[in-house]
Parts: C-alpha cells; structure tokens; sequence
C-alpha cells in the first residue's frame, strides 16, 4: 500500500530507504517518515555512510542529519544536510527515476548525477556526469537519460535562483 496523503504528519512512523543503483541494492536505512501528501515523500535520517565521506567541498560524517525529499512524478530527490549542531551543510541532489513507497519501504533508483548546493548558495556543482555517461544510460534508456538530464538542468536552475531550493521544499 502506498502512503497517502492520510500519512501526513505521522513523524513517529519509520521506512526503510532503498536506494538501487544499477539493479542492486546500494544502500538501506532506516528513515523517520516526516510526510507522505502523495506526491512528495520527506523522511529524516542520520548519515547511513560507514564514517566520514569527504568530498572536497562538503564532508558528510556522523551526527549529521539528512532531511530528504522524494517524488513519485519527478526525477530527483533532494536532501537537506545539517551537522550534528544543527548548522545547515548545503543540499545534496540525487538525479532519480520517480520514488515509490510500498507500505514501509521507499525505493529510489540512482541515476548516477548529482548536484550540490552548499548552505550559502556560492558553490553549486554538478556531479558525476562521467559516471552517467559510462552507465550507459543513453544507449539502453534514451528517455530515461533525457528525463536525467532535464532533472539536473531544472535542479541546477533552482539552486542558482534566488530561494531556489528552499521554494521547492516549502
């Protein structure tokens, strides 16, 4: 069954996040569910990577917390990340085929680019466009690969507007 707008506000209820990448499972965790109005899903989670991952221009690492953003109708998810203090990071963007949650899973499948945006706006970077083109993505999928695409470009516009990300998940 999938959540409904009858979720909405249920901030005790938990899912499991799925994120496949690839036809297998990547990564799983557990995920307080914030909202579920029918289109879009928010769940909170503490950092599910095995110690610090540093990027270079953001490092994600125990005690941090992700509020995440799923859509069952668009191709990305968006995840706001604040240290354990509470001290907003920035927004991670994952490009994705369109969410589904069956009861209390949610799976996500990874479509290999990303965007960041850090907290005040001056760095937005697209990411692993590499990796998206050697998946092969293209060839199999060519309108899976344009709806990527688009979704990054769209991601990228608003996160260079002004209150851009913010609106999108107000």
């Amino acid at each position: 069954m999938s959540g409904t707008s009858a979720d909405r506000g249920r901030g005790s209820e938990r899912v499991e996040v799925v994120l496949v990448k690839a036809g297998r499972t990547k990564i799983r965790y557990a995920a307080e569910l914030l909202a579920d109005d029918g289109a879009r899903i928010a769940v909170r989670a503490a950092w599910a990577g095995d110690g610090v991952r540093d990027f270079g221009f953001v490092r994600f690492e125990p005690g941090d917390v992700f509020t995440e953003y799923y859509w069952r109708d668009r191709w990305y998810s968006v995840k706001e990340v604040r240290a354990a203090g509470g001290a907003l990071k920035g927004w991670y963007c994952d490009i994705t085929r369109p969410a589904v949650r069956t009861g209390a899973e949610l799976v996500v499948e990874d479509l290999d680019l990303d965007l960041w945006r850090s907290a005040d706006g001056s760095d937005v970077r697209r990411l692993d466009e590499d990796e998206f083109a050697e998946s092969g993505l293209a060839q199999r999928d060519p309108g899976a690969a344009r709806a990527a695409v688009a979704a990054l470009d769209e991601l990228e516009a608003l996160a260079r507007a002004a209150g851009g990300l913010e609106s999108l998940l107000a």
